[in-house]
């Protein structure tokens, strides 16, 4: 009985009494004073946090993803090279129920993976189904209000629903699938997962291919009819999470087999359809199944909040050999999942240990709420800089994607621009004493700072023009000589 520990305040303070409320006498009232109790009713009201908005209701475990074919020719992505094994997290979820939903209604089911890789975080987040209902993004928050509940009555409307995809005849691949035998999962283990969108994978030639991600599952699909979910929600809505849970818990790890599909440039510009349109698929029969690896799932959560509630996906997160499509509704979401969790988790999400990548990220990112580290950035804290801070690496640079009409690159503004000619036109419209002040209040504002950077910033004040230049280096020497104790300094602050 001496190993127990003792129960302390969030600051550390052990409590001696954790049964009852400080108050004015056996029969009270309570004392403002009892920070005891102020505390732990304080910290009850905000166990909960903001339930995601879609896809709120989730099953998750961890896992490894074992790379057993070669695709060296497509992708230079550490995790993707044959013999790979990766620890990965998953999480199943539906898509329209709030947190408390039951878990064998007929919806498509969310199929989200997080490889912690080498080279950070990849995340493939996906449905279990290979297409979706709308193929824009601006359709998307429509579509979203007529799964959830109407704001009149609060019950789900069926008429919605119908209302929108009657009228959407781009959803009807996706209906079709939904109103299928799959479209209730006897369990999430006899269920397949798809990336969905189109995706791109480089190699180190650094040529692109297209590419969709599929999971197998090798239990078997296996679904359930209308009343069989019926009859088991009755008394389990919770169906998906104890199946899970269980198999794992017994060793009876449940298994996919990752597959991809590989379409070419020329191909995707020669399709009879659009390749990048998220209500598509690709035939088989003429993008065949590239066997990749194995995907199982071995450890459950400690705590599933922590682990599970907490975990942020986002298709943004990607590695070097791995990259995104054309698809608007991956491009939608490459900024509305991250945003999200923003939102419900706070600014910075990604330090969660969850979410956490293997190798610690290294950012200009600053400051915030919950910032809990401590960077070690010294004088390094933006970018560019003179003082060693962490910078770019060529290396993963992505070869542009030709969209036929533009070419999406990171352009360089500069190239095709004159940064001198203005502030030339500018400095030389001023009289010359205007021109000394200006140089003055240069000088003056430079004192201190590392001559290498003084002379850096003169040498583009020559170029603007040449009296301008020197005009702010006889300025900062005249500076200098009045205040020696302000001379500028080496390359440190």
């Amino acid at each position: 009985m001496s190993n127990i520990k003792t129960i302390t305040t969030t600051s550390g303070a052990p409590i001696a009494n954790n049964q009852y409320s400080l108050t004015a006498g056996p029969r009270g009232p309570l004392l403002l004073a009892d920070y005891q109790l102020l505390e732990k009713l304080a910290h009850q009201n905000r166990e909960r946090i903001a339930e995601r908005t879609v896809h709120a209701k989730g099953s998750g475990a961890y896992g490894t993803l074992t790379i057993t074919g070669d695709i060296t020719e497509y992708t230079r992505a550490l995790v993707l090279q044959a013999g790979t094994k990766t620890e990965c997290l998953a999480r199943f979820s539906t898509v329209a129920g709030e947190a408390g939903a039951a878990d064998a209604e007929r919806d498509v089911r969310g199929f989200a993976l997080k490889f912690y890789t080498e080279e950070g975080n990849w995340d493939m987040v996906g449905n279990n189904t290979p297409v979706f209902f709308v193929r824009d993004p601006y359709k998307f928050p429509d579509f979203i209000h007529t799964q959830k509940r109407h704001p009149k009555t609060h019950l789900r409307s069926a008429t919605a629903m119908w209302d929108f995809w009657s009228l959407m005849p781009e959803s009807l691949h996706q209906v079709t699938m939904l109103f299928s035998d799959r479209g209730i999962p006897l369990s999430l283990r006899h269920m397949n997962g798809y990336g969905s969108h189109t995706y791109s994978l480089l190699n180190k030639k650094g040529e692109r291919h297209w590419v969709k991600f599929h999971f197998k599952t090798l239990q078997g699909i296996q679904y359930m009819t209308n009343e069989e979910s019926c009859q088991l929600i009755g008394h389990d809505r919770e169906s998906h999470q104890r199946d899970l849970f269980y198999a794992i818990d017994s060793k009876n790890f449940p298994q996919w087999k990752f597959q991809i599909q590989v379409m070419t440039d020329e191909q995707a510009k020669s399709c009879s359809f659009n390749p990048f349109d998220l209500t598509k698929i690709w035939p088989h029969s003429d993008y065949p199944m590239i066997d990749v690896g194995i995907l199982e799932l071995n450890r459950n959560p400690d705590n599933y909040f922590a682990e599970i509630e907490q975990a942020a996906f986002s298709p943004s997160n990607i590695v070097p050999g791995i990259s995104f499509s054309p698809d608007k509704m991956l491009q939608a979401r490459i900024f509305s999942y991250a945003d999200a969790h923003r939102h419900r988790l706070g600014t910075h999400y990604e330090m969660l240990p969850v979410n956490r990548p293997k190798k610690p990220p290294v950012t200009y990112h600053r400051d915030g709420a919950m910032r809990f580290d401590q960077p070690e950035i010294g004088d390094a804290y933006y970018e560019p800089n003179s003082f060693g801070g962490p910078t770019e690496d060529a290396l993963y640079h992505e070869p542009p994607q030709d969209l036929g009409s533009v070419t999406a690159d990171r352009f360089n503004g500069s190239i095709d621009n004159d940064d001198f000619i203005q502030a030339r036109n500018l400095f030389r419209l001023m009289r010359k004493d205007e021109q000394q002040r200006l140089c003055s209040n240069i000088a003056e504002s430079m004192t201190g700072v590392p001559q290498e950077i003084q002379e850096r910033q003169c040498a583009l004040f020559l170029q603007v023009d040449p009296a301008y230049g020197a005009g702010v280096q006889d300025a900062l020497t005249c500076v200098n000589k009045k205040n020696p104790s302000k001379k500028s300094s080496s390359m440190h602050y």
